[in-house]
């Protein structure tokens, strides 16, 4: 099994210690001090299960000796695969105080995206819910066992079939290992990928504690707290900015959002005393809508943060007056830096930039196509390393020697500038990548797919502007003899196993793509040239 390394340099390790930002916290610490601390105090709500602290840490304990009993060892490898529900924190929690390593898969990834993550990270195994969002994930299961020769064991919330129910992988915690090292990789999460499946992620529990300790500082996460989990738990964004990992680390109350709709979140904000959550922006707008019916249900919510893609200042200025709460942006990636707006910057500062980095120590680096750094207020790809940056990708030697520079400069693809005061403006991203309400999509992931249909010549993808999503995918499709039918390339996408949000949105059949005069053609000159006739066309039809 290849280990689970971060590559911090000892001397920046070394320095980021003296700051006091790496304090040698540990997940497993983390819970059992506010176990402590908090006892009775509710951690968790999911429905009409309220989970204090005590019992969340009790339920970790109890799931980390079953997963010892299985002979899952320390430094090993779990792919889990669960939605918003209260066992995803203590599956997890488990699974950190057994020395393993989560490894964070979308509720939406299907086939191809689980077996690729279980393969990538050797997982030895699978954590799932038996149904979430009407979809059932044992037979996903049985796929993944014969796929992905490491996985050994399978684990059910539900109704568990011939796997083993999370419910009966429990046991006593004596024999379990002591806390890991604070500078050992805690878990794994998912890059949304420019070419191709997902990247892993190592994050350690000195960087990534200090990332949502950091941020709780400056979005004033304090014990009183409720935040609300609307996005899907496995992401960055909702788990640490602040997030419920922020949450749980300032002492507050985590509340599960099976949906992020108003229709379900509201109820729960009105219940709950909700005081902060997170949204993308097509998620803002419907909720911006919503509340001109229901504004009474957001009478406790003090902040709304926003990100995972670009908020446009038109719709940032809606959302204090509709909501009536703080909007605060932020700007982050799951590789490490993440930028907010302060709640006393000026307003607009707060309407049109994506904020400024969590740490002093934070670097930034602003560079042109040569690498050489650009003039205050221009544009240009941004470069990042700090104390909660990675500085690699698991068993992915290909991806670290594009995505990092040989000083330990993470490329992060974005294209930006520097506004007035030090704040960061997102203008787009540098690749083909799609970020679907949120969701990145690979273009050249998507186009491979779209050319194992038999019926399909070529096919590229690209993105285009939509009000509601932020961006929708559109791929051009030029057919051989036979002419496929748009919906039946999308049932095709849908059996070859990958999630919903990458099934492109539009599917537009064309004759041919231009060429070069020997017959090749790049593909991000090609579609980019897609994109710009797409566009032409929607401003003026006639033509």
């Amino acid at each position: 099994m290849i280990p689970a390394v971060q590559p911090f340099p000892e001397a920046f390790a070394q320095r980021y210690r003296e700051a006091g930002y790496w304090r040698g916290e540990t997940f497993p610490a983390l819970l059992r001090r506010q176990a402590e601390a908090r006892g009775e105090a509710i951690a968790v709500v999911d429905g009409e299960r309220r989970w204090s602290y005590r019992e969340l840490a009790r339920r970790a304990e109890a799931h980390a000796a079953g997963f010892a009993a299985l002979g899952l060892r320390p430094g090993e490898r779990v792919l889990v695969q669960l939605g918003n529900v209260a066992e995803f924190l203590s599956v997890v929690f488990g699974l950190f105080r057994a020395g393993l390593v989560p490894v964070f898969a979308l509720p939406a990834h299907r086939h191809a995206e689980i077996v690729h993550l279980a393969r990538r990270a050797e997982a030895a195994a699978y954590i799932a819910s038996d149904f979430y969002g009407g979809f059932d994930y044992r037979p996903l299961a049985r796929q993944l066992r014969s796929a992905a020769p490491t996985v050994r064991e399978v684990v059910i919330v539900g109704e568990a079939e011939e796997f083993l129910a999370l419910e009966a992988c429990v046991g006593e915690p004596d024999g379990l290992p002591g806390d890991p090292d604070p500078a050992s990789v805690a878990f794994m999460q998912i890059s949304g990928g420019s070419t191709g499946l997902p990247k892993l992620i190592p994050r350690t529990h000195d960087d990534y504690i200090y990332s949502f300790r950091g941020s709780n500082a400056i979005c004033g996460v304090t014990a009183a707290s409720v935040y609300l989990v609307a996005l899907p738990a496995a992401h960055n964004f909702p788990m640490s900015s602040p997030g419920y990992m922020g949450t749980l680390h300032a002492g507050g109350r985590v509340v599960m959002a099976p949906a992020p709709s108003p229709e379900t979140a509201f109820p729960l904000i009105a219940r709950e005393g909700v005081t902060i959550t997170g949204l993308v922006p097509p998620l803002a707008l419907l909720w911006i809508d919503a509340a001109a019916t229901r504004r009474d249900a957001l009478a406790s919510l003090e902040v709304l943060l926003v990100g995972g893609a670009k908020l446009i200042p038109e719709v940032a200025r809606r959302i204090g007056p509709a909501l009536g709460c703080r909007l605060q942006q932020v700007f982050g990636m799951a590789e490490g830096l993440v930028n907010y707006t302060r709640h006393d910057d000026p307003e607009a500062v707060i309407l049109t930039t994506q904020g400024r980095p969590i740490s002093p120590h934070d670097e930034v680096l602003i560079v042109d196509d040569a690498d050489r750094p650009v003039a205050a207020g221009t544009p240009g790809h941004l470069l990042a390393r700090g104390p909660y940056t990675i500085r690699a990708y698991h068993n992915d030697p290909e991806a670290n020697r594009r995505a990092f520079t040989a000083d330990g400069f993470y490329r992060t693809g974005d294209i930006v500038r520097l506004a007035a005061g030090g704040s960061i403006e997102v203008l787009g991203r540098a690749n083909d990548q799609i970020n679907r309400a949120g969701e990145k999509v690979s273009a050249e992931e998507v186009e491979n797919h779209l050319l194992a249909h038999p019926d399909v010549f070529d096919a590229a993808v690209v993105s285009v502007p939509d009000d509601r999503l932020g961006e929708r995918s559109c791929a051009f499709v030029i057919a051989r003899e036979r002419e496929p039918k748009p919906a039946a390339l999308r049932r095709f996408l849908r059996e070859r196993g990958i999630a919903f949000f990458k099934i492109p949105d539009e599917i537009v059949l064309v004759p041919a793509f231009e060429t070069t005069g020997v017959g090749k053609v790049s593909r991000k000159a090609l579609r980019a040239r897609l994109r710009q006739d797409y566009l032409a066309r929607q401003k003026d039809p006639v033509t």
